[in-house]
């Protein structure tokens, strides 16, 4: 099997990279970067530049399926400038292979692509499924909306097209988890806000897994990419203290002052859902850390 991956030195590319290895799966990944190509036998990297509508459409030559990961980060201050970033970089690729792939003689029959749990409306109670009709209108549920009708536009050229509506990735070296310990571990860490809001959080070894397994089994479809045990803030702050055997001694820290400090970013930390797994389970999918204290004891 030959697969294409956009995004493949991210967080999770790089995991799901490192499994598709492992199983004997050959590997292809765009670069923007033409000094870092690497051209192994298992992992051939090709040139691409979204913004500048510049590809190398070698990289498709007998890839079956394509796993989308790209898009910037939204972890990084929302200036007015750097939200057109962040809808851009998950827009502005796939209509370049879109573009390319309508004008060429390919052998992909599947297109995976990467999604968010924020297109769900922040909520305390509501659980949600991947047939709720609740959209929020945020400016990260109008990026997921794009992204995913971006990626639907792919079922024109005779595709099935899985969508992967990811929560929190907790990794042990990179994403959130890392800045909440070193914060815990110098003896600043608090809840925030009232600490009620829920992370829909899932390992990085869980999501890896759940994408291949949607490569291996051709799942189509939208699916809610979460482990079946979400917490709320103040759960995974206080758990996460007692396992770094740290004391917290601050008070929540309040909404107004992450709006200060954060400015609209702050809803990262102020807003949640409740998301449902039960989709990807009944799919025959089974998650190795169902649980966040399983999780963060492998993890820490």
């Amino acid at each position: 099997m030959k697969v294409l991956i956009t995004g493949a030195t991210g967080l999770i590319g790089s995991a799901l990279v490192k499994l598709c290895h492992s199983e004997g799966v050959v590997v292809h990944y765009f670069t923007t970067r033409k000094e870092k190509i690497e051209n192994r036998d298992t992992y051939k990297g090709f040139y691409w530049n979204p913004a500048k509508n510049e590809i190398d459409a070698r990289a498709f030559e007998g890839v079956t399926a394509i796993v989308n990961l790209a898009g910037a980060t939204v972890s990084k201050r929302w200036t007015s400038r750097y939200k057109k970033e962040i809808l851009s970089s998950r827009t502005e690729p796939a209509k370049l292979i879109y573009d390319t792939l309508k004008n060429t003689e390919h052998t992909i029959t599947h297109f995976i692509s990467a999604s968010g749990i924020s297109i769900y409306p922040a909520s305390e109670t509501r659980l949600y499924t991947e047939e709720s009709s609740e959209e929020d209108t945020s400016f990260l549920a109008t990026v997921v909306k794009a992204w995913e009708a971006s990626a639907n536009q792919f079922r024109d050229l005779g595709m099935d097209v899985a969508v992967v509506r990811t929560g929190m990735v907790l990794a042990k070296d990179a994403g959130a988890l890392p800045k909440l310990v070193k914060t815990i571990k110098m003896g600043f860490g608090a809840c925030l806000g009232n600490g009620q809001q829920w992370q829909s959080w899932i390992h990085i070894d869980d999501i890896a897994r759940i994408y291949f397994f949607m490569l291996i089994n051709e799942l189509e479809g939208v699916y809610n990419a979460v482990a079946p045990s979400p917490v709320t803030n103040q759960k995974m702050t206080k758990l996460l203290a007692k396992k770094l055997d740290a004391p917290l001694w601050l008070p929540n820290v309040p909404a107004f002052a992450l709006k200060l400090l954060l400015g609209e970013m702050a809803v990262l930390a102020l807003e949640g859902q409740l998301v449902n797994s039960k989709k990807i389970e009944a799919s025959g999918f089974f998650f190795t850390y169902s649980s966040i204290d399983a999780a963060l004891k492998d993890l820490l």
